[in-house]
């Protein structure tokens, strides 16, 4: 069981969570505005943003159209994806973020990748200073390893502290995450919001018809889709989706769904028609034979064991 995710007048979190990286950036603001809208519409009350995203843009516009919602809405955001997660850096990132999205208290601080120079006693010691402060309610971590999320949470204890969710990324041509992170977190009782369930744009089908999107227009996105097995299984959820009549980004979200860890993905788009179908993954039932067939498509990862004769 999950930790229980809910915004300040105590609304549960919605099974999906809505990412705001590209407001302010490939989505101006009426098109931002537009998806905020359609997300709420949707049911969406968890939604996520950082520091870092667009110098700023998408947390000032997320705390802008917030605003009117804010006691039932869950917004998160991240620190130290830059500078470290030492003390100063959180504690500055944390009032610059609550500055811009004009709000007195986050809900979710995620720290937004590993920092292996600098103790986890003292990123913990300012997360609970700004807890103390009354200045966030959850704590997340972004990008870390299963290991690094246990040793986290250990040293958070110490701090009264808990791990509350974490961000791994995950979709159907990247699952390392079914190894160690999504098995961890279900037995931690840490909420998985997967980034990137739709692989870039790759499990859209869209590059195969010559459209663009960050394979094309962002180097790193580029590299870790390069495999020709990704494009293939992109290809293959493409047929299976004409198969059962849907789009083929309504499966791949249902998919990241319907693990048996029940993470809730984090669907993003640059506009309200880009994002439809991975809203109408709201109410898609995954029949078992066909999160089967859709496994099917992409090799799963080897355990993390050698004795894998006794898997």
């Amino acid at each position: 069981m999950s930790f229980p995710l809910t915004s300040p007048d105590g609304t549960r979190a919605s099974r999906f969570a809505f990412g705001t990286m590209q407001f302010g950036g490939t989505a101006d603001e009426a098109a931002s505005a537009a998806m905020f809208d359609a997300c709420l519409e949707a049911g969406i009350t968890h939604f996520d943003t950082a520091h870092i995203y667009t110098d700023g843009a998408s947390e000032t516009y997320l705390g802008k159209f917030a605003r009117p919602h804010r006691d039932r809405l869950i917004i998160a955001t991240k620190a130290a994806y830059t500078g470290g997660a030492g003390r100063d850096n959180i504690l500055q990132s944390a009032d610059l973020s609550r500055k811009r999205m004009d709000i007195d208290c986050i809900d979710v601080m995620y720290l937004h990748r590993f920092d292996p120079d600098t103790p986890l006693e003292q990123t913990f010691d300012a997360l609970a200073t700004l807890r103390d402060r009354g200045h966030i309610r959850f704590v997340g971590v972004s990008n870390f390893a299963a290991w690094q999320t246990v040793k986290a949470a250990q040293i958070a204890a110490g701090f009264d502290l808990q791990i509350a969710l974490m961000q791994p990324m995950y979709n159907l041509v990247k699952r390392q995450a079914e190894v160690e992170i999504l098995p961890m977190t279900a037995d931690m009782g840490i909420l998985c919001a997967p980034y990137s369930p739709l692989g870039g744009g790759l499990l859209t089908g869209k590059y195969a018809r010559g459209l663009t999107g960050r394979l094309t227009e962002d180097d790193r996105y580029a590299a870790r889709y390069a495999a020709d097995r990704m494009h293939h299984a992109s290809a293959s959820l493409s047929a299976i989706a004409d198969d059962e009549g849907t789009d083929p980004a309504t499966l791949a979200v249902a998919w990241v769904a319907a693990h048996a860890a029940r993470p809730a993905p984090i669907i993003s788009a640059r506009s309200v028609e880009q994002l439809r179908p991975s809203l109408d993954a709201l109410d898609f039932t995954m029949s078992q034979d066909l999160y089967a067939r859709l496994c099917a498509i992409s090799p799963a990862p080897p355990p993390a064991t050698d004795r894998t004769e006794e898997q």
